[in-house]
Formats: C-alpha cells, structure tokens, sequence
C-alpha cells in the first residue's frame, strides 16, 4: 500500500501542493499523513510521521514529494530512512527518483540507512564539530611510519652542525643517506 507523507516548512513548502503531487502520484487521499508548521513548537512536532510509521506494515511504500520533507535536517532524514529500512517499508521519492523496489533505489536508501548508523556511533555530531583549523586535532602522518625518533633527528642535527658528514651520521643511526636527507629536510620545511 502506497502511504503519502507531506511536511510543510514556512514559506517554501506548502502542503496543499505536496499533496496534489501525492495524489497525483497515485497515493489515496485517505492515507497521506502530513505536519503543519504551526506543529513545529507543539510537543509533538512529527505527528504525522509518527502515525505513518503506525499504520505502516512490512511491504508497504512511503511517497515523499522529495526526500528532503522526510525530516528538517540530514539526522532526522537519515533517521527515518533508516527506521523504514529496518521494517522493511519502501520509501519512493517523486523529486529524486528514488524507489526502493528499483535496486538502484534500495541501494541508495540502504546507503542512506547506513550513514545514519554511523552518525549515530559518532560521539560527536558533525554540526558540532569545529570548522576552524584552530581546533582541529594534529594531522596524522600519511604513509610509512617515521625510522627516526624525534630524540634521533635532534642528535643528527646537533651531529651536522658539529661538521659530520652525512654519510657518516647515516652510519652512525643506522639509516641510508637519503632517509636522512629526507628528515633533516622534512624538518626545515616544518619550522
């Protein structure tokens, strides 16, 4: 059974059109669901999606105009993706294209599924996550780990500025002559 889910958002998407769209899409009157705006600051803001997600059985499809009217950001979006895969409810989205009876379909739902599984194992939310370099964590090393330790660049640097050939603090660490131009490069570009 095909069951219409509308949502309106003040000023950009009315239900009256959202509805038109279902029915036109074949969905009976009778079971579109919707919430208005004007539930936004009432305490339960997804009455309608709730009662969707009461009627609906395994089998059963849910038609959204887009798939952005599923909820009023991506975590609430992923969120009910992922509760209709989990009871098996098919999720059809007018706009995108999207059909879960079509594999290409189900793949994408499944992916969506997944990012919010993931999301949800995250300690914290990406939107809380800080955009500016003066908070990022210090950048892991790509590639192989460093042969050398910081204690052992410190004494080649002290052992070139003493006039020691490379050769021989090479042979001295035991490590090849361009390991040790690497680093010793590597560090003057740091500084």
């Amino acid at each position: 059974m095909a069951l219409g889910y509308a949502r309106e958002t003040p000023g950009a998407h009315a239900l009256g059109p959202q509805i038109d769209a279902l029915t036109e899409a074949g969905v009976d009157p009778g079971r579109i669901y919707s919430d208005a705006a004007d539930r936004v600051r009432s305490a339960d803001r997804r009455a309608g999606m709730n009662a969707l997600l009461d009627y609906a059985r395994a089998g059963d499809t849910t038609v959204v105009v887009g798939i952005d009217r599923l909820g009023r950001n991506i975590r609430e979006v992923m969120a009910i993706t992922r509760e209709l895969a989990k009871r098996r409810i098919g999720l059809r989205s007018l706009r995108e294209g999207i059909d879960t009876d079509d594999p290409a379909g189900a793949m994408v739902v499944g992916v969506l599924a997944s990012l919010a599984e993931l999301d949800d194992l995250s300690p914290t939310p990406a939107s809380a996550r800080p955009l500016t370099t003066t908070h990022r964590q210090p950048a892991s090393t790509v590639g192989r780990p460093r042969v050398l330790d910081d204690e052992q660049v410190l004494r080649a640097e002290q052992m070139r500025a003493a006039g020691e050939s490379v050769p021989r603090i090479a042979q001295a660490l035991g490590v090849s002559r361009a390991t040790l131009y690497r680093t010793l490069a590597e560090r003057r570009t740091v500084r």
